[in-house]
């Protein structure tokens, strides 16, 4: 390796942000040589040289390109083809993954009908009530990695599934990477909302961090799901990651769950 292909210290800039964050899974230069081919793929996906539904450079010609075997390339594939930033095709190669590609764009979506599959009901019937931007505060601005002060977007939104309002979000977005967002834009798009941060605004989330715990709605809350107040939601705050582990949304979710559950996947 190289010392311009070992990722640059991190500092911050003025807003708060990372100005050289270091990449998802960056190690010491101990680590596994397959780890550090892992993070050199991770910094060309990152600088967006090969972009989310491409196909990336054979297996081969990566070899070739870091000087190591094929081997040593297709171990570092398979962990981040595990971890659900590339996706291998059988026949035609390995993909950025997408969040527009069907088995994927809602993956972070766990709510589950108690009976029949979430797909029979997707996608959800998306009404949006504001997009507005404001100074966030202080709560905010922690999770998001900004100063208190700093502009945000405030999305709100309900999802209904088969007619039926089923979850009521809030969600935060950094105002300067979304730039041009708008509530018309949002409510013309008819794909999942992380393909349209893809395609138009060149962030893609990569993983999240969730909370859960049980709440009661308030007035206006019990409202906008039409419920009663003594009805039990689920509350779930996720902050979603960018590469290089940069938050880049917050979002606070109550899910109705008389005929849905929540289901998480553990490996």
């Amino acid at each position: 390796m190289t010392s311009d292909q070992l990722p640059a210290e991190n500092t911050k800039t003025e807003s708060g942000r990372l100005e050289n964050p270091r990449p998802i899974g960056a190690t010491p230069a101990f680590s596994p040589l397959y780890r550090q081919i892992k993070d050199l793929i991770l910094q060309s996906l990152q600088s967006g040289e090969w972009r989310p539904g491409e196909v990336i450079p054979s297996e081969m010609d990566l070899a070739v390109r870091y000087r190591v075997s094929q081997g040593t390339v297709r171990k570092a594939i398979d962990e981040l083809a595990a971890e659900n930033l590339l996706l291998r095709r059988q026949g035609k190669g390995t993909f950025v993954a997408t969040h527009a590609e069907q088995r994927v764009q809602y993956r972070f979506l766990h709510l589950r009908p108690d009976h029949g599959e979430l797909a029979a009901e997707l996608p959800a019937t998306r009404d949006i009530i504001d997009c507005k931007r404001l100074r966030a505060p202080a709560s905010i601005a922690r999770l998001l990695d900004l100063r208190s002060g700093d502009s945000v977007l405030q999305v709100s939104r309900v999802l209904s599934f088969a007619g039926r309002p089923t979850i009521l979000e809030d969600l935060w977005l950094p105002a300067t990477p979304f730039k041009g967002l708008t509530a018309e834009r949002l409510r013309e798009y008819r794909g999942p909302m992380y393909a349209l941060f893809e395609t138009e605004f060149g962030v893609r989330m990569v993983r999240a961090e969730e909370k859960i715990r049980a709440v009661l709605p308030d007035p206006e809350q019990a409202g906008l799901l039409k419920i009663d107040l003594a009805t039990p939601l689920l509350s779930v705050e996720r902050v979603a990651y960018t590469y290089n582990d940069l938050p880049m949304e917050l979002r606070r979710g109550l899910y109705l769950t008389d005929s849905h559950h929540y289901r998480n996947d553990l490996n």
